[in-house]
Formats: structure tokens, sequence, C-alpha cells
């Protein structure tokens, strides 16, 4: 009698145990793993989901994982220990063109521009010539290119040969300009924001660029970037994360108090900075993906193709077909 309790006992302390795994292997099935870069503008998005609980809210929860930079981003992703990371349609585009079944999903439009200096006696982008410009992202960033071929086209020279041009991480270049020893910077958004805030002169931003290529519709060159065959598998999943990230937007969007709320995140110098990096980010928010932007990403890739080279498009010169995952449609009533 004593084994047989022994024997039921053991039996049913395996099937509490086997149900305890079956729960946590629902539950993971349910996680996404969300690759950010450690300082990275996507943990303020990623604060916002979590803060309302709208990743819970639409069946999935999204779990962060710190990444040292953009490259340990995108070896993470292809190494499958993330499940989505914020990259551009140019990686993407690389991706498919190798055969790997990578999709993008519109994050944000802002990716960047110039400030000069009140003193610079640059006042339109023609002034450029001789200039000290200052550069983040390296010499295949796209604002870069953008900007080269623009100068190239409408003011007959490219800063490249033309000008005194510095490649440096954005902190640095925030440094440099307002110490006097840059005349002009093109960088990232976030690090444009905060020189705006301290008085730095703005000059064209890369939607008037592109617009005076003729290319007038929304652009959005930052994306969720996953893997498009796992993607088919768990479509409902992907796409409550997607629809928590677009109801994180809104919020951001329309509540300052959010904002003071993230201010820790922020880390803005003072009050006049996180406006502005408020406002920036804002402006940045893009529309419901369309056919619209894809027809646009397709001739700025043909620019950047044009002004950068393999360096940055690889081997093709055309944008990859199946880059944009269209899969997915944003509730127009998010919160």
């Amino acid at each position: 009698m004593l084994n047989l309790l022994c024997r039921t006992g053991r039996i049913a302390a395996l099937c509490l145990l086997a149900l305890c795994l079956c729960g946590q292997a629902r539950a993971a099935g349910q996680s996404l793993r969300i690759g950010v870069l450690q300082f990275g503008t996507v943990n303020w998005e990623v604060d916002v989901i979590h803060e309302h609980g709208l990743d819970k809210a639409h069946g999935v929860t999204a779990e962060a994982i710190a990444l040292g930079n953009k490259n340990a981003a995108s070896i993470a992703l292809q190494g499958g220990e993330v499940d989505l990371i914020v990259s551009d349609w140019i990686w993407v585009s690389r991706q498919r063109a190798q055969g790997r079944d990578y999709v993008f999903y519109p994050f944000s439009n802002a990716v960047g521009g110039m400030v000069a200096r009140p003193d610079s006696g640059i006042s339109t982008l023609a002034d450029l010539r001789g200039k000290r410009i200052g550069v983040a992202g390296g010499p295949t960033d796209k604002s870069w290119l953008l900007y080269r071929a623009w100068l190239i086209r409408n003011a007959g020279f490219d800063p490249a040969d033309s000008a005194d041009v510095r490649f440096a991480a954005p902190p640095l270049l925030n440094q440099l300009i307002s110490r006097g020893e840059l005349d002009a910077v093109i960088t990232f958004w976030k690090f444009r924001a905060k020189l705006l805030a301290a008085g730095m002169q703005p000059l064209p931003a890369i939607p008037q660029i592109l617009s005076d290529f003729g290319i007038d519709d929304d652009v959005p060159l930052l994306g969720w970037v996953f893997d498009g065959d796992k993607a088919g598998n768990r479509q409902a999943l992907i796409n409550g994360f997607l629809q928590a990230s677009q109801e994180a937007k809104a919020i951001m969007q329309t509540r300052d108090a959010e904002w003071e709320r993230l201010r820790g995140r922020v880390k803005p110098a003072n009050d006049a900075e996180l406006i502005s990096i408020r406002d920036s980010y804002r402006e940045g928010i893009p529309g419901p993906l369309s056919p619209a932007n894809e027809a646009a990403a397709r001739q700025v890739f043909a620019i950047l193709a044009e002004t950068g080279g393999k360096a940055l498009t690889g081997d093709s010169d055309t944008l990859a077909d199946g880059v944009f995952w269209d899969s997915f449609s944003a509730d127009e009533n998010a919160r």
C-alpha cells in the first residue's frame, strides 16, 4: 500500500511538472525578444509599451534584450538570439538579395539631418564648400549620401572632395561643433535635436532633400526587422507587437506627461532639450504603410546606390522584392 501511494505521488508530481513545463512553453511561445541598443531611442518606446501593458493587451510579452551596437543587433537577429530589431530597409534588401527572408515594417521617419553654427557663414547647403563638416555614421551613412547627391546635382560640387569632412561618433561631433571646431554636422536625429536646443542653425532636413528629388511620400528608413519565414508561422504574435508599437507611438505623440515620465531615459540636459527631442521624435512618427512608401523607397535606394555604391547596397542596384511586411494594418483607433 505504501509503495502504491509513493508511486501515485511520484506520478502526480510528474504530471504537475509536465503541466508547469507546458505552461512555460505556452508563455514562451507568446514572447518576443526585442533587440535594443543600450542607450538607443527604441528603449523609450519599449518602456511605454511595458508601462501601459500594451504588449499584454495584444497577447504578447515584449522582452527587451540589450545589445552593444548596430552590428551586434544584426548578428543577434541572424543568430536567433532576438526576434526583432530596428534597422533599415537597405540592410533588409541586401539580406533578401542573398536569399535570407528578412522583412521590414516602419518604425520611424526620423533619420537625422544637418545643422550649422550661427557664426559659420552657412545659410544654404551651397555654402558648405570648403567648410569643416562632421558626419556621424561613417562614409556610407544614408543622410550623408543624400546630402552629397543633392549637392552634386544642385550645387555642382561633392563635399567629399570640396570640404573638410570628419567622421566621428555623434556625442563627439556635438562637442566639436559646440567648441567651434566644426562649422556644420550631419548627425542622428536625437543629437541634431540637442544641437537645435543649444541654438545651432537648422539646414534643410532629409524630407526637403528628398522632395527636391521629386520624392514627396514618406520614406521610413528605420523599421522593425524580423525573419519573414518565422513570422509567417506566428503572424498574430508579430502583428500584436506591431499594434502595441503603434499604440505606444500614439501615446508619445499626444501626451506631454509621458515625456516627463521618460525624462530619466531620455536624459536631456534641460527642459529645452527635452522639448526639442520630443518634437523631433513626433515629426518622425510614420503613417500606415502604403504602396507609395515602397515606391518612394525604391527611388531613394537608386540615389543611395549611385552615390554610395556597393559598400552600402551590395551587388544589387535595385530594392529587393518583398522587403516590406504588408501583413499588418495598424488599428486607427489605437489609444
